[in-house]
């Protein structure tokens, strides 16, 4: 029977670990990368909500801003939400069976 070298066994074992630690590390990152972006985007949300506020109180109307292409941006999500969910949304069975 053959001897077993335990070094070269741990160190195996290790390198096996050090892999499964590195994607593990990987994901963390990508993770926290996106919470930061998440973040991001609700702050760039909130700001541009203070700008349409202030442009509607400096004189522009939501229809003339909507004919600049710069509507109001909750309407929109409004719009991508319904949309989202009706495509999204179960389809019910209708059929049914005699009994």
């Amino acid at each position: 029977m053959a001897t077993i070298d335990i070094e070269q066994t741990r160190n195996q074992a290790k390198a096996l670990l050090n892999s499964r630690i590195d994607s593990v590390t990987e994901l963390v990152k990508t993770r926290q990368r996106i919470t930061d972006l998440r973040e991001q985007l609700a702050e760039a949300e909130r700001e541009d909500k203070r700008a349409y506020v202030r442009a509607t109180k400096d004189g522009w109307s939501p229809e003339e801003l909507k004919k600049l292409g710069l509507e109001s941006d909750a309407a929109g999500r409004r719009r991508k939400s319904a949309n989202r969910a009706s495509a999204t949304a179960p389809t019910e069975d209708v059929s049914h069976s005699a009994q």
